[in-house]
Parts: structure tokens; C-alpha cells; sequence
């Protein structure tokens, strides 16, 4: 780093002062990650960490952030304010330490913080280092007190109406100044930060992101109840919420990892939110340094307090944020270990003490429970707090105290144990629920796994493996290949002839299938047209579906054109939208449409007749006066087709088959929740609500449209 001092005057004062921050701008990334956009709010996260933890110690209730139009940004607080006195073994005042050195603050040694987020004491002093100006300001002891710091090192800037990280600097030479600016009533107190990002380490291209920020300080004031935080933005920035003037949000709650839970949780719940707390403690030896400037170790007690809020829903993703003294650790450690480790081994007992309810054999090693089963539907939250926590990096994505693991496993286990034995009604429910749902998972990953171990082809030689009913096609070019579902065997034989057998493959299904909105997994495994289905699809089904892994670029299904086919196309989609959803979202699940009637018009002398197909009642009656009006006869006897099996393979091919000249609807899910709530209304195991639909809906009906 070069000095704004001439040569001459550059003192051992500086030395000192830039000796530890040169490294940090030397190496920007051993300490925040990256010199990119996530270095940049890393920066930020580690000032507004500093008031949370203030919060965290009770001394806080409110902090405010604001990204100013400059590209600085503020942080503010009420907390106590940073100390304004002087350390006595560097002969410099807090603020000066706090910024100034490396690996000093007030989180070592069991002093002003119990639990805090920061334990290298490096968070603000790397924040300072990086800054092409930072100023902090302290209001404390009814005063407000002031520093500013040009790329770390301490001054005075000689600003105009606005500060501006360009103007002329003065560093200190013989001693620091902390400038008393203004006066505050001697109750309150507080910090306020504000830097300017020092474009020399972080390119023009790295921004703050609004939403990044109001994510981090929503999970935030979950997991410190009653904090309350603002963000403002007053940048103006095209595409965010601020683009057309200041944008202010307010986060504030006081439910805890509880609300945070049901925040997170995508699916219907299965259970309630359960809070398990508790605490445990162990032993640490850490160096101290003693009165003589030696550091020697000795053994620390450690307390570690455990909250954890999880309910299981009926869907199988898994949304779990772990978190120490709030700060996110989103490569788990060893809190996540503990917690993981306990919930597979106390849900393990409660399977074996009911195996006979569950049907599950305790002598066969194949149905043992594992990991994932446990962790499908699962949402938690779990927090742990301990003083000085051992982080992998200074960037504090990973947990690394060991000790942690035994005490969050032992806290998880007795509070589970005690929730799935417990003999209060709906806890007993809600436990019998939760181990049908783990057991389930269980079965359907072993059968996930076989299927997909036979159902893979490398070639088309190789499909012996596949059902003797799938009539396949020659081609391996996944994104041409069709897999058509025919509705019966009768429509099979005119399909097989219809169809191009380079590219389409078919697959009959007897009848209607499965209701897998009602039934389990299991039982769906077991019906014998959905596991051909799979087995035919090779990607699997549920959690392990994999879209790379589809033998076929679409599936279409081809029903007939009456209310059984219309029965049977949404049985069959909502197994593809229950089970292989990833396929409905890609947009390759199609419906065929084929015509409802088929009109012969009459030629005039030696001209040829034609045929014109329509697909509805409004169509052919259209059709019927167009000709009229033209003058041409057609047959009175219109043909209407009850089914595809009525069809010859001509007819078929050019109507519904041949991608030259058929129609297909493509099935989409742009809106999940309403299909998903469709499905459960027309195809779940309610009744109710779905007798009070069709009883609302059935003045609308038109008899005309029922074949009978």
C-alpha cells in the first residue's frame, strides 16, 4: 500500500498500523472468499454481524442498513457503542483497536461477549482494509465521537458538503485522534459504520445485491426474536424494488426458529413445528495469554445451547439452514453431523419398536432406514450457541468444534424420543405419520434403485429387460424419440401400424390405472401399469427422477376422445406430476387430440371426395354450413368415434400420429401450488370437498356431452 506522505515523513507509526491490513489487501481472499459480489456483501455481513451481536447479548433492538446512492453503505445500531477508552497494551482507543488490528476486539476471552458471531477479530478491520474510506461513529458517554480511515490507516479527510472517499486525506502521524463531533443524550447509545468499497481490490462489476441483503436480514431477525432492522436503498438500481426512488422494508419477529420453520417449509405439513431445546456443555483447551504476554493453555468450560424447530410435509425436498450464534453455516459442521446423526438413529429405534404396525422386517438388512428417508419433507432450523466457536475459514461456512456434535446429538435424541413416544393424542398422530412417511421412503428409494438398475438401456438391443407389451423404436436419439401411451390393446394394434417405428415407441395400458394420489408409494410401486411406466421412462421416480436419464424426448398420451379416456389421461398425469414432475416441468409430457368426427365430402363429377376431421361439436357444426354455403354435398351418415380402435392406421397416422400434420397439447405447471391443489381436490383421499365441487358444478353440466 503507498502512503499519501511524502517519503520523508513516512513513520514506524504507519508500519504498525498497516503491517497486519497489507496482508489482508495483499490477500483479500484468505479472509473474505472473494473479491467478486459475494466478497461484497461478505464485507457487509461482517459490520452488520457486529450489531447483532450486540443484539444477541441484550444491549440492541435495532439496527439499519442503508445502501447510499455514492455506493457507500451504512450500519447502524443503538447497541452500547464501540469503546471509546484507551487499551492499555497498545496505547490506542477501542475504536482505533476494533479497526485497525488484526485478531483484537471484544469476543476473546469470555469478556463483553458469551455467544457472538465473530471469532477471529478480524471482521471490521478487514472491512477497513478493504475500503477506500470507512467512518465510524460512536455515540457514548453523551457524546459522539468520530475516526475516519483511508485504506485502513487512520486520518483526517478534508471533506466538501458530502463526504467523498476523493477527498484530500491527512493520516496521523504522532498519535490518533478520536474527534468528539457533537452531543447525544447520555442514555443513548450507539455505532454507526459507513464505508465505500475500495474499487483498487473489488472490480466496478461487483454490487450489493437488495435481495441477497433482505434474505440474510429476514433469517436474521427470525433468529434473534424482537430485533428489529431496516434496509434502505436509495441507489436507484434498474430491476430492484428501489429503482424509482428510496425503497424502506421493516423485519421484525418474535417467533423464533418456529415462524422461521414455517417461512422456509415449500410443502403441506405432515406435523406441527416441534421445538427441541436444550443445552450441554464440555471442556475446550485454549491458549491464554497471561499477564506476562505468554500464552499457555488451559481447559475451558463451555456451555452450548441447542434449539432446533423441524416438521416434516408430505412433499420429499429437504430445506435445512444451520446457524451459530446466527451466523449461517451453509456447509454444516459438526452441529449439522449431531443433529443428522441422532435423527436417523432415535427414528431407527421408534421403526424397530413398531416394525409389526409398519410391516418392516427387523431380520432383513436391505429395509434398514438411512439418511434420506429420514430427511425427506424435512424443514428445520437449528441454532446452537456456544462462546468462541471454532469456524473452518474466516468466511465461516463450516462449524469445525468437535465437541458440538455430541452435545446437539444427545440434546436431538431425548427431545425426539420423548415427541414420538409421547402418549398425548396428537403428538401420537403426528408420530404415526411421520414414521409411515419415513418407512415409505424407505421402500421406494429400494425400488427406485432396482428399477433403475434395469431399466437403463445403452442401446436398442438391449430393452429385453423392458416390459414384452412396449412396442420401442430403432432410434437412440433421445431429443426425436416419442413414447406414446395407448389406452388398450385394441388401439395398440392400429398404433403399431400407424406409428413411424424409427422414432415412436408404444406402450399399452389396460384400463385405468392406479389413483396415486390416494394410494402410497409403495402400493404405487406394486400396480403394475405405473411401475411399467417407470421402468419403461428409466429415470426413476420421486426424489431420485433424473431428467438426463429419460429414454424418450416426449411422452404422449393417447387416450380416447370420451370421458373414460379423459378419466384415464389425468389419472396418468398425476402420476407424472406426483412422481416425475422434473418431466411436466421440461414441457415433454403431451396430451394427443384426436378427432371426434370424420366428414365425407361427396366430389362433383370425376373429382375425387376428401375427408375433413373435426374435434368438436361447434367445429363440425361450422364445418357442416361452410359447405352448405359453398354448394358442395357430403354424406349424412358423419362418422363419430367412440374411441381410437374405430380408427384404420391411415386415418390415425394423419390425424393424431404424424408430427407433420397432428395436434398435441402440451401439459404444463406454471403454477404448482393450484395444480397441486387441483389434483388433491379432484384425485385425493378427501371426499368432502370433492362432493361439494360436483354438486356446486353440476347445474353447468350438459347432458348432451356424456356418452351413454
Amino acid at each position: 500500500m503507498t502512503s499519501t506522505l511524502p517519503e520523508s515523513s513516512y513513520s514506524a507509526r504507519h508500519l504498525s498500523v498497516l503491517e497486519g491490513l497489507e496482508a489482508v489487501r495483499k490477500r483479500p481472499g484468505m479472509y473474505i472468499g472473494t473479491t467478486d459480489s459475494r466478497g461484497l456483501m461478505h464485507c457487509l455481513w461482517e459490520i452488520i454481524d457486529n450489531s447483532v451481536d450486540e443484539a444477541l447479548g441484550g444491549h440492541c433492538d435495532r439496527i439499519e442498513v442503508v445502501l447510499h446512492a455514492d455506493s457507500s453503505v451504512q450500519v447502524r445500531d443503538n447497541g452500547r457503542g464501540i469503546p471509546i477508552d484507551v487499551e492499555p497494551k497498545t496505547g490506542l482507543t477501542g475504536v482505533e483497536v476494533v479497526f485497525t488490528k488484526l485478531h483484537a476486539g471484544g469476543k476473546f476471552g469470555g469478556g463483553s461477549y458469551t455467544a457472538s458471531g465473530g471469532l477471529h477479530g478480524v471482521g471490521a478491520s478487514v472491512v477497513n482494509a478493504l475500503s477506500a474510506r470507512l467512518d465510524v461513529e460512536v455515540d457514548r458517554g453523551g457524546r459522539t465521537h468520530r475516526m475516519t480511515f483511508h485504506r485502513g490507516e487512520p486520518g483526517v479527510f478534508e471533506d466538501g458538503a458530502q463526504p467523498d472517499p476523493e477527498s484530500p486525506f491527512t493520516p496521523f502521524v504522532a498519535s490518533s485522534e478520536l474527534a468528539v463531533v457533537g452531543k447525544v443524550p447520555k442514555a443513548r447509545t450507539g455505532t454507526r459504520v459507513r464505508y465505500w468499497a475500495d474499487r483498487q481490490v473489488f472490480p466496478r462489476a461487483a454490487q450489493f445485491s437488495y435481495e441477497e441483503l433482505v434474505a440474510r436480514v429476514r433469517q436474521t431477525t427470525f433468529l434473534v426474536p424482537g430485533l428489529t432492522v431496516t434496509v434502505r436503498d436509495e441507489r436507484g438500481v434498474p430491476g430492484t424494488p428501489g429503482q424509482d426512488g428510496p425503497h424502506e422494508e421493516t423485519f421484525v419477529h418474535h417467533g423464533g426458529t418456529v415462524d422461521f420453520v414455517d417461512h422456509l417449509a415449500p410443502d403441506t405439513p405432515l406435523t406441527g413445528v416441534w421445538h427441541l431445546t436444550g443445552s450441554g456443555s464440555f471442556t475446550e483447551t485454549v491458549p491464554v495469554l497471561d499477564e506476562k504476554g505468554h500464552m499457555s493453555p488451559r481447559e475451558v468450560q463451555r456451555d452450548c445451547e441447542v434449539d432446533l424447530a423441524m416438521r416434516w410435509g408430505t412433499g420429499y425436498d429437504t430445506t435445512v439452514r444451520t446457524f451459530v450464534n446466527i451466523i449461517a453455516t451453509p456447509k454444516g459442521g459438526t452441529h449439522l453431523t449431531g443433529m443428522e446423526q441422532a435423527l436417523v438413529k432415535t427414528v431407527r429405534k421408534q421403526v424397530e419398536a413398531n416394525a409389526r404396525r409398519l410391516k418392516v422386517s427387523t431380520k432383513d438388512s436391505s429395509e434398514r432406514i438411512e439418511k434420506d428417508d429420514v430427511l425427506a419433507g424435512l424443514t428445520a432450523v437449528l441454532t446452537v450457541r456456544l462462546a468462541e466457536p471454532q469456524f473452518e475459514g474466516q468466511t465461516k461456512e463450516v462449524l469445525g468444534t468437535a465437541p458440538v456434535r455430541s452435545v446437539v446429538a444427545k440434546v436431538v435424541e431425548s427431545e425426539l424420543t420423548a415427541l414420538l413416544t409421547s402418549p398425548k393424542r396428537d403428538l401420537k398422530s403426528q408420530a404415526s405419520l411421520v414414521l409411515d412417511k419415513v418407512v415409505a421412503e424407505m421402500r421406494a428409494r429400494i425400488s427406485a434403485r432396482k428399477q433403475k438398475e434395469i431399466s437403463r438401456r445403452k442401446n436398442a438391443l438391449e430393452s429385453s429387460a423392458l416390459p414384452a407389451k412396449l412396442a420401442d423404436c430403432r432410434s437412440d436419439d433421445v431429443e426425436r424419440s416419442e413414447l406414446f401411451i395407448v389406452e388398450g390393446d385394441s388401439a395398440l394394434g392400429t398404433a403399431k401400424l400407424a406409428r413411424s417405428s424409427d422414432f415412436q415407441a408404444l406402450l399399452p395400458i389396460r384400463g385405468k390405472i392406479l389413483n396415486v394420489q390416494k394410494a402410497s408409494i409403495s402400493d404405487m410401486l406394486r400396480n403394475a401399469e405405473c411401475a411399467a411406466i417407470i421402468q419403461v421412462l428409466g429415470a426413476g421416480s420421486g426424489r431420485s427422477f433424473d431428467l438426463e436419464a429419460a429414454r424418450y424426448g416426449k411422452v404422449v398420451l393417447m387416450t380416447d376422445a370420451d370421458v373414460d379416456g379423459a378419466h384415464i389421461r389425468t389419472l396418468l398425469l398425476t402420476l407424472f406430476f406426483r412422481y416425475m414432475r422434473p418431466l411436466v416441468d421440461a414441457g415433454r409430457v403431451f396430451a394427443a387430440v384426436p378427432p371426434l368426427h370424420r366428414v365425407e365430402v361427396l366430389g362433383a363429377g370425376s373429382r375425387k371426395g376428401e375427408y375433413i376431421y373435426t374435434y368438436s361439436e361447434a367445429e363440425l357444426a361450422a364445418t357442416l354450413a361452410r359447405l352448405q354455403r359453398t354448394g358442395r354435398r357430403y354424406k349424412d351418415d358423419i362418422q363419430r368415434y367412440k374411441g381410437l380402435g374405430e380408427m384404420d392406421a391411415d386415418q390415425l397416422a394423419e390425424t393424431t400420429m404424424d408430427p407433420a400434420k397432428r395436434t398435441l397439447r402440451r401439459v404444463t405447471a406454471q403454477d404448482a401450488a393450484g395444480a397441486e391443489k387441483v389434483f388433491e381436490l379432484l384425485m385425493g383421499s378427501e371426499v368432502a370437498p370433492r362432493r361439494e365441487f360436483i354438486v356446486a358444478g353440476a347445474a353447468q353440466l350438459d347432458r348432451a356431452r356424456i356418452d351413454a
